[in-house]
């Protein structure tokens, strides 16, 4: 039972952290959208790539953010 209670606090906080986090790209441009797009799907792609290394991760959201800005040109 405490189990249950644990899972359901963690499944709560992940949904308030996502609807706080789409809040917070309101009034974001189209540009800054796709830099931050770009940076989130780079992290995990390079944390994939990398067996989830913290250089890999920080890495591939660089590169990532990069292309995502330039796309939004």
């Amino acid at each position: 039972m405490k189990q249950e209670t644990i899972q359901t606090l963690v499944v709560r906080s992940l949904a308030a952290a996502m609807l706080l986090g789409l809040a917070g790209c309101s009034g974001m441009s189209a540009r800054d959208k796709n830099t931050a797009v770009g940076a989130g799907v780079g992290a995990v792609g390079g944390a994939i790539l990398t067996g989830g290394s913290a250089v890999g991760t920080v890495g591939g959201a660089a590169v990532g953010g990069v292309i995502g800005n330039q796309v939004g040109k």
